[in-house]
């Protein structure tokens, strides 16, 4: 390992910024965290209108995993390869991909091609987001961090705010500018990226301290042979059977390239791909655990309720995204709460426990609402999740990047997200698979039931193409007709996409309960008040000394 200690733009360091510095670096970070964060809630609210279009409401989940788990994959790689050749070359290129990635999925012209595409644009997401946390955790001491707390959340505030409401909006239109209109959901991503590109380019010039190892893509090949095969019958389990052939073969092929990429890392020490060293810290271990249940909770519940506003309570995109601004508002201003406090306190594990307490209720909340239940109940409950994700998101990655080494700062960031977007990847497969699989059921038990009364009867008379369609069996790939349906036969419709929904919520808040109770085993470390880059500094110039 070389102690040269140099600017990615030639410049030498001591290793601490000033605060006009760490603003000039934020806004290249920021531009590229709004891609990553914008995408999330773009493409979420205007899935349904995409997956109708394409007649694929079923194999959405397709579209929203297959980028789940090229982002997850690569999100390792990134931070390994940031610590060996520099933030800034592996930024950019994460912004190149994610932009042609973008570009092609706004040429999807189905689902399965939508799908490919948008697992390329993950390859790009995978480093947007985790690199601008390992280069925040770099340039800022975890008890000043939360100072900047305010500049992260003001991009995932507008992106919450902008992103279903712009997907809303496009997905609502016929066309613009010669393109169908939701296809300028990704195509929006375009100008941002460019404009990032230029950015990052000529701001983020932060030192670097070239590490001579090799990069373990043993571990990045047996990581993809454990993962993917879980997650694909996690997503496909429904249609194959749980205990099919195919999904018994995807189990053991999962399990040996877990035990491969195991032995992989342990062989490697230091130049893993995720040290396993760094997971005999307890607050690292508890930390990532709690990640992963969280990780499942919210991307479970960010994604089912959109779904939940638009099929049952019949909201447009761009009213859905309007309905999930509570949910903004709560993230907001939790985060900005807990950390000035923590910036005044230095103590946050208070934080992770109420924030994965208040988002457990409210997801078991969730499980309660109905056809009937009021927007403003709905709107409520979401605002006690956000609150509950602005307490915990940050406290954790906070937590665990504050016990490793600076010289760990990139994997160990990479590790947190990576853990996060395991949990979300398996959680947004796993309820959507939950939720189409029992919808079909759920229908017919409410058609059933219905047929007891006279006016369902009378209206199914009066509508006999309908009554035809449903004699085949009705079709979920495709929900549109719902907006035009008589609403007497449309209620068993809403009640059975309600019922499997409500068992999807509640499925979660279990899940969050778990994490609830995990989450007091975090042992509270006192933050440091140095910047990994300072010390960083400080290592090289007592080596230096020492020799």
């Amino acid at each position: 390992m070389s102690d040269t200690t140099t600017a990615e733009g030639g410049a030498t360091t001591n290793g601490r910024l000033s605060h006009r510095q760490i603003l000039t670096v934020l806004s290249g970070l920021m531009l590229g965290m709004f891609l990553a964060a914008l995408d999330q809630t773009i493409v979420s609210s205007a899935m349904k209108t995409i997956a109708d279009e394409l007649h694929g409401q079923s194999l959405q989940a397709w579209a929203t995993t297959a980028y789940l788990i090229t982002a997850t994959l690569s999100t390792p790689l990134y931070g390994k390869l940031s610590d060996l050749f520099g933030r800034k070359p592996m930024y950019l290129t994460a912004i190149s991909l994610f932009l042609a990635g973008s570009l092609a999925s706004g040429m999807a012209s189905s689902m399965y091609e939508l799908a490919a595409f948008r697992a390329f644009q993950g390859l790009g997401a995978g480093g947007l987001m985790s690199l601008a946390l390992a280069i925040i955790t770099d340039i800022t001491s975890p008890r000043e961090r939360s100072k900047y707390q305010g500049y992260f959340m003001a991009v995932f505030g507008v992106s919450s705010v902008a992103g279903p409401v712009v997907g809303g909006f496009f997905a609502g239109l016929d066309s613009f500018a010669g393109l169908t209109g939701w296809r300028w959901v990704f195509m929006v991503n375009v100008p941002i990226a460019l404009a990032a590109l230029v950015v990052v380019s000529k701001v983020l010039n932060l030192p670097h301290t070239k590490v001579n190892q090799k990069v373990d893509f043993l571990g990045a090949g047996a990581l993809t042979l454990g993962l993917v095969p879980l997650l694909l019958v996690a997503e496909q389990g429904r249609e194959w059977g749980w205990g099919s052939p195919a999904s018994l073969a995807m189990y053991l092929v999962g399990a040996v390239g877990v035990v491969l990429f195991i032995l992989q890392e342990r062989r490697m020490g230091d130049a893993a791909l995720l040290p396993l060293r760094l997971f005999r810290s307890s607050v690292f271990r508890v930390s990532t655990m709690v990640t992963v249940i969280q990780g499942i909770g919210m991307f479970g519940a960010m994604m089912s309720l959109p779904l939940y506003l638009q099929i049952v309570k019949g909201a447009t995109p761009t009213q859905a995204g309007l309905q999930m601004l509570p949910l903004t508002l709560g993230i907001m201003i939790a985060s900005l709460g807990s950390g000035r406090i923590i910036a005044r306190t230095g103590r946050y594990k208070a934080f992770a426990v109420a924030g994965l307490g208040l988002m457990a209720a409210a997801v078991f909340g969730f499980s309660a609402i109905g056809v009937d239940t009021s927007l403003g109940v709905v709107m409520a409950i979401a605002f006690v999740l956000g609150l509950g994700l602005g307490s915990t998101m940050q406290t954790l990655t906070l937590a665990a990047t504050n016990d490793v080494s600076p010289t760990d700062i990139g994997v160990a960031t990479s590790s947190v997200t990576f853990f996060r977007q395991i949990g979300g990847t398996a959680g947004t497969a796993v309820f959507l698979s939950i939720l189409f699989s029992t919808v079909g059921d759920r229908i017919a038990a409410a058609v059933r039931s219905a047929m007891a009364s006279p006016a369902y009867v009378a209206a199914l008379a009066q509508h006999p193409e309908f009554a035809q369609r449903m004699s085949g069996g009705l079709d979920v790939n495709d929900t549109s007709f719902l907006s035009s349906l008589d609403p007497v036969l449309a209620r068993p419709i809403l009640e059975g996409f309600s019922s499997s929904m409500s068992t999807v919520f509640v499925i979660g808040g279990v899940v969050l309960t778990i994490g609830f109770a995990l989450v007091w085993l975090l042992r509270e470390k006192p933050l440091s008040d140095k910047s990994a880059m300072e010390q960083r500094a400080e290592q090289e110039a007592d080596l230096a000394l020492a020799g």
